[in-house]
């Protein structure tokens, strides 16, 4: 819990400073647009490798080794002024993945942290463990949008000293999480033929083979506003960093106790029609957020589609995790991901031209498509396939037992 409020506090820094620092630097729309698929591309590799070795090898020592990553590459932001070099530090911090005020996005590792969360919590504890970790983030992404209050009030005119003490604070959220990492203890985990070796994981392949199909649609929609919802604000409402840190402050406030009853709703609901339901509605919500009048009004639809989105995080990442061999998870975690990173790194170019050449709006607008898309093809491919403790105890209060197909959302 302590790790996630450092990391998550440390990305939600970086979500609102690096791309108006970039933008300050000369970057145009398009530019931030390749900056965004080189993080991403980046990522995808470092999340599959790190995944499949974690099952073969362990989990902690990612946990440890990826935050201290992530701190060294802030320093870089801090002292290094080299595009280059800024880029290639971006990519190995993964500084341009996430969602705004973006609570939950904590790298490449989190496929290792999921797998050593699961491995240690009973299955009718799940949901709730997962939550309460999404609280964390969403706590840390609050102390981090706070601390943006180091950066400049001014949307413009600034030089790359004045984000300074931004950066550092990064790498010093950043390596607490590795550090306190140190403290976690893990079962050994003995190596036979099969599991010395990172490897596909062919029992979850027909779980991982439906979670290809609706990641790569929900991973299009957030490439195509995820990485772009500060640089929006900076563009579209003249927001400076200091703005943006404390609307997302004021966000991530509000939405940590919606995470806290994801569990509740999954028990009353059933976990697969919960994640469906609230993603339709945050596709929803994109529309009237990009056609807001003002900052404020903005800010608003935003919070209520905050508060929304936070419900369903943990219970994806519950749920793919519960489904999956237990000793694939770590894999399962990875490379379900990866057609969603890939999307995730094309999208953004169709959004930089978009935003340089024809509108503001328009890419949020195609993402809130591609997210309802998401929902109904998450519903079709999963509604029969029930997590383990809802097959033991159907939730309560729907008119039939989560997972079958009587009733659709």
């Amino acid at each position: 819990m302590v790790a996630r409020v450092a990391m998550s506090a440390g990305r939600a820094l970086a979500g609102v400073v690096v791309p108006i620092y970039l933008a300050e630097r000369g970057f145009s729309a398009f530019a931030l647009a390749g900056y965004v698929l080189a993080v991403a591309l980046v990522s995808a590799v470092l999340s599959t490798l790190i995944g499949t070795t974690a099952d073969a090898l362990g989990r902690r020592v990612f946990l440890i080794v990826l935050p201290l990553v992530t701190a060294g590459a802030a320093l870089a932001f801090a002292f290094g002024r080299d595009p280059v070099l800024l880029v290639v530090a971006g990519a190995l911090g993964s500084f341009g993945r996430g969602a705004g005020a973006g609570a939950g996005a904590i790298g490449p590792y989190q496929p290792a942290e999921s797998a050593y969360v699961t491995d240690e919590v009973a299955p009718a504890r799940r949901n709730a463990v997962f939550g309460r970790l999404a609280s964390a983030s969403a706590l840390g992404a609050t102390v981090g949008s706070l601390l943006a209050l180091t950066a400049p009030h001014h949307a413009h005119g600034t030089v790359p000293s004045d984000f300074r003490v931004a950066f550092v604070l990064i790498a010093a959220v950043s390596a607490l999480a590795g550090l306190v990492a140190l403290g976690l203890g893990e079962r050994p985990r003995t190596p036979t033929h099969h599991r010395a070796r990172p490897r596909f994981p062919h029992r979850s392949r027909w779980l991982l083979y439906r979670l290809w199909v609706t990641n790569t649609l929900n991973g299009a929609a957030v490439g195509m506003f995820g990485p772009f919802v500060t640089y929006w604000l900076y563009r579209r409402y003249d927001a400076g960093p200091a703005t943006v840190g404390l609307l997302y402050a004021v966000i991530n406030v509000v939405t940590i106790a919606s995470t806290l009853s994801a569990a509740g709703l999954a028990r009353r609901w059933g976990l697969v029609r919960t994640v469906s339901v609230v993603r339709i509605a945050q596709s929803v919500l994109l529309v009237p957020m990009v056609l807001a009048p003002s900052l404020w009004w903005a800010g608003a639809v935003y919070l209520v589609r905050m508060v929304i989105q936070r419900i369903g995080l943990p219970l994806r990442q519950s749920y793919a995790l519960a489904l999956a061999d237990p000793d694939e998870r770590a894999s399962v975690a990875a490379l379900s991901n990866l057609p969603s990173q890939v999307a995730m790194s094309v999208s953004p170019l169709l959004t930089g031209y978009l935003f340089d050449e024809v509108s503001l709006s328009l890419p949020f607008e195609i993402a809130a498509a591609l997210q309802l898309a998401n929902a109904t093809t998450f519903w079709a491919l999963f509604r029969d396939h029930p997590p383990e403790e809802e097959r033991a105890a159907p939730a309560a209060g729907s008119l039939d037992a989560p997972g079958t197909d009587e009733e659709a959302p």
